[in-house]
């Protein structure tokens, strides 16, 4: 007992001690990157907190000895950046990186606000050794430098691999690009996002938002529930394209416009769009339990029945195309000049995403139904899980809603609305002729209803 005692007594002494080598919660890495003829030039400014491991020259109270403290910072430097970070230029490494200098600056210095500045910084004596300064408060300053291929005269395309999460548990890098003309171009980003173009040509940026579209609908348990919701009562192949289709131009819409800043950017805009798509779950579990508990319906209910679902995913594709535009701002940085290409491509993926989920799901529905005794039953019951999970998000959603101040009524606000009515009814136009065209190949004629079959799809025969 007295061996247990003594430990708990070491860790209640020394925890200070050992929180000091924690992960530090939230870092922020700043960077410039500039060509500059023959090679690139990367300064960076890192939180001395996130620089864990470095072995750092103190003198009294526990103060870096900054006299002696630049074999460290090179340390530091090394082992945390020059080592996670790479540059390509027309997809071939640069390299090797050379570490040119490396400065220790007090937390209050805004030299990283320009180019300029830090540079200056940069080529300014270090800082006076009669400083006391503990090495959690300052920051890393570093000039790297990446030497160009021969005979590329400067004129590639450059684009950089940054995987700095190990500073922290929660890293932003912000990047500022300046090209040879001067202009700038931010980068801002989170985690680590692969490689990131700084300058991609439009068949580069067209791919990498075709994936980005696909994993969003894929990373999306939201999403994918509403759509398992369309499979459940439509399990046509043509239909479910159809109506997947009709979804899809309502959400384009609203995503185009809200990527070109049509949008109100007010903070209760996310939680009130989060708080609909939540709803939107419910409304069509809620319509499918209804369906599948009602008897067979008589001949024209069918061609009824799905007019309407067509209506409710137009409406419900309008709130989605806000949730999908969330991600795709946030994205758009990496679009480089290719703004419109981009907007096209991020929704070409979410729509072949949206038909391989909405298939898949809609064959494996018919499939397990078929070997069921009772397939409404099977249908009622999926669609109350689903009702019960979306009714969760909806009040916690709800919940967040809830805390924001209801918006005053203003002119700028009146105009927002009346753009967002002219959207809705173009999207509304576009689905309805959809729905026009497939009301041209499509016939109801009455069968007679059979345990097997559950939904008023029973009764309608495509050509």
């Amino acid at each position: 007992m007295r061996i247990f005692a003594a430990v708990a007594a070491a860790l209640v002494v020394f925890g200070g001690s050992m929180s000091a080598h924690d992960v530090p919660d939230e870092i922020t890495v700043q960077a410039f990157l500039q060509p500059d003829g023959g090679r690139v030039q990367l300064l960076v400014r890192v939180p001395l907190a996130a620089m864990r491991d470095v072995d750092v020259p103190l003198r009294g109270q526990g103060y870096v000895d900054l006299d002696r403290v630049e074999p460290a910072l090179r340390h530091a430097a090394t082992v945390w950046l020059t080592q996670a970070i790479g540059l390509y230029e027309d997809g071939r490494p640069l390299g090797p990186a050379q570490l040119s200098a490396v400065r220790l600056s007090l937390p209050s210095d805004r030299a990283f606000e320009s180019l300029e500045s830090a540079r200056a910084r940069l080529a300014a004596p270090p800082l006076d050794q009669r400083l006391q300064l503990l090495w959690e408060q300052g920051a890393l300053d570093a000039r790297i430098e990446y030497p160009r291929a021969i005979g590329s005269g400067g004129a590639g395309r450059l684009s950089i691999a940054a995987d700095v999460r190990r500073l922290g548990q929660r890293v932003t890098m912000v990047l500022r690009l300046v090209t040879p003309e001067g202009a700038v171009r931010a980068f801002r980003w989170q985690g680590d996002p692969g490689l990131v173009e700084l300058d991609p040509r439009w068949h580069q940026a067209a791919l990498s938002f075709v994936r980005a579209g696909i994993g969003h609908v894929l990373s999306g348990p939201d999403h994918l529930l509403f759509l398992l919701c369309i499979a459940i009562s439509l399990r046509r192949v043509r239909t479910l394209v159809v109506v997947v289709t009709s979804f899809t131009v309502a959400h384009a819409c609203t995503l185009v416009a809200a990527a070109y800043g049509l949008a109100p950017s007010a903070l209760w805009f996310p939680p009130l769009v989060e708080t609909l798509i939540a709803l939107s779950i419910v409304w069509m579990a809620l319509e499918n339990i209804l369906e599948s508990a009602a008897p067979t319906p008589a001949p024209g209910a069918a061609r009824r029945a799905l007019g309407r679902r067509w209506a409710v995913a137009t409406a419900f594709g309008l709130v989605h195309g806000f949730g999908f535009s969330f991600a795709l701002i946030e994205r758009l940085q990496f679009a480089g000049s290719h703004l419109l290409t981009s907007l096209v491509a991020f929704n070409a993926g979410v729509e072949i995403a949206q038909l391989a989920v909405i298939v898949a799901a809609a064959a494996g529905v018919s499939l397990v139904f078929r070997r069921l005794s009772s397939p409404r039953v099977a249908a009622i019951v999926v669609s109350a899980i689903a009702a019960h999970t979306g009714w969760d998000w909806l009040l916690e959603r709800g919940a967040v809603l809830w805390q924001f101040p209801w918006p005053a009524p203003s002119l700028p606000a009146i105009e927002t609305a009346g753009t967002w009515v002219i959207i809705t009814v173009l999207a509304a136009t576009f689905a309805w002729a959809v729905r026009l065209f497939v009301d041209r190949r499509t016939s109801v004629t009455p069968i007679a209803s059979t345990p097997a079959r559950y939904s008023h799809e029973a009764t309608e025969t495509v050509r």
